[in-house]
């Protein structure tokens, strides 16, 4: 295996010679090891950082090194795990396998091999199908899961995309296919990359050519064809996972010049909490086409405040009954001020219902750390809030001014009507208070200088 490696990186390094280095790379401060998973492929992975696990799968046309951009972002506070799937880079090549749920399978021997048991899963074109079936096979090991701009087999409409004639790939592939591809192997995805890009420039060239060579080695072609000859396999799989509701949040993000909300739609066809995110301008090379965007979005996802408990469905199949004792309550162990908070570091926060991001009845809980004062700011929705512990001292008005607050033990019960600018402080413990109010909601500083949130203000 470890020669086969080698060759294929010195075939690589040459290839990288004739056209540059101006391609995709993960930090080189990155870890390589291959994984053998039970289901009979050698799994090549590299991983860096440290914190929250967060893993990376990529899609068709790319490999792992696609997710350079997030990868370097993410390692700064996450551990990155960025694994080949099976049949494509690095990873080995074998006959069979390809079915999304085998390929779960692949992924979470890597996840345990390494030490590791619950983590963030972000993914995009066919990764989505396999984070997919590993979410739904593995849902308590997945804390969040974002997937981007790619169909899910089987999950509507699937019949209706097949239809396309934009997706006329996925019947190419087998023996003869491979004989028409070989040595064309730049022609043959330049097709794609061009049907599915909101830029003509992107991917570059110079990444053009390096994804390319790397599906020109020896079974390349041929592994990579049968990820969609699996496809109806999958169908039939993801129609059993469908039965059962993934209970994680989900961000459902897509280009608005590919799938757009509609891979929002898809989602919800499997999810009980999905979030919608079109990233404007963007076809479906996301990374490629408007990286910083998008990195900012996931990141700001993985990072937001976590769900104190999944949502449970009732014997009528109802969603909406929740009871939390004060013990269920998981606030974040490092402050996340989140939306629908001041925004002040070290604030943490808990969603209890709903998103604050989205339309609709949303519930969060803040705990405040003592010694904390907070400038004149207003939300645009109307909320009550409620004082669980610790004395909070607030007052309404358009700057701060101790005269006007008011101590409120818990127990206590205040409003915040839209728009309307309050202060707050904390004295020398800390304040737990709940907050409803109607989604989406925002904060606005009267004095912009004093919004913590702002890059050069320290918290």
């Amino acid at each position: 295996m470890f020669g086969r490696v080698l060759v294929f990186a010195t075939t690589l390094l040459g290839a990288a010679g004739a056209f540059g280095q101006g391609y995709p790379s993960l930090p080189s401060t990155f870890h390589a090891a291959t994984i053998h998973s039970p289901e009979g492929a050698e799994i090549f992975v590299r991983s860096g950082g440290s914190g929250p696990v967060v893993v990376l799968l990529h899609g068709y046309a790319e490999n792992s090194d696609s997710w350079a951009p997030l990868a370097a972002d993410l390692m700064k506070d996450h551990t990155v795990v960025v694994p080949d799937l099976r049949g494509i880079g690095h990873s080995s090549k074998p006959e069979t396998g390809y079915d999304k749920k085998t390929e779960a399978k692949d992924i979470r021997a890597v996840v345990t091999r390494l030490g590791y048991d619950r983590t963030f899963v972000v993914a995009h074109d066919i990764g989505n199908m396999v984070a997919y079936a590993y979410a739904a096979t593995y849902p308590d090991t997945v804390e969040r899961l974002v997937v981007m701009d790619a169909p899910i087999p089987g999950i509507d409409p699937w019949n209706e995309i097949l239809l396309n004639p934009g997706v006329w790939h996925f019947n190419f592939h087998g023996p003869d296919a491979e004989r028409l591809v070989v040595g064309r192997e730049r022609i043959y995805f330049d097709r794609i990359w061009n049907d599915f890009t909101g830029d003509p420039g992107k991917p570059d060239d110079a990444t053009r050519n390096f994804f390319a060579a790397t599906y020109a080695q020896p079974g390349g072609m041929r592994a990579g064809f049968a990820q969609f000859a699996a496809f109806s396999q999958d169908a039939k799989d993801n129609k059993v996972f469908e039965q059962t509701k993934l209970t994680m949040p989900v961000m459902a993000v897509g280009g608005e010049k590919s799938f757009g909300a509609l891979q929002a739609v898809i989602m919800r066809h499997v999810a009980n909490n999905v979030q919608e995110e079109v990233v404007a301008g963007s076809g479906h090379w996301l990374m490629e086409e408007r990286p910083a965007y998008t990195v900012a979005l996931i990141r700001k996802f993985l990072d937001g405040p976590p769900v104190t408990h999944p949502v449970a469905s009732n014997a009528d199949g109802g969603t909406n009954e929740e009871r939390f004792t004060p013990t269920e309550y998981k606030f974040p162990r490092v402050g996340n001020p989140g939306t629908g908070s001041s925004g002040v570091g070290g604030i943490q926060t808990a969603v209890l219902k709903g998103n604050p991001d989205q339309a609709g009845v949303y519930t969060i809980m803040l705990r405040v750390p003592a010694h904390t004062r907070i400038a004149a700011h207003s939300h645009r929705d109307d909320r009550v809030a409620t004082v669980i512990s610790g004395t909070w001292h607030i007052g309404y008005g358009d700057k701060f001014d101790e005269a006007k607050l008011k101590a409120l033990p818990p127990g206590s019960f205040y409003t915040e009507p839209p728009s309307r600018n309050h202060f707050a402080e904390t004295g020398d413990e800390p304040v737990v208070v709940q907050i409803t109010g109607f989604g989406p909601s925002s904060t606005e500083y009267v004095d912009v200088t004093q919004d913590p949130r702002k890059p050069s203000k320290s918290n």
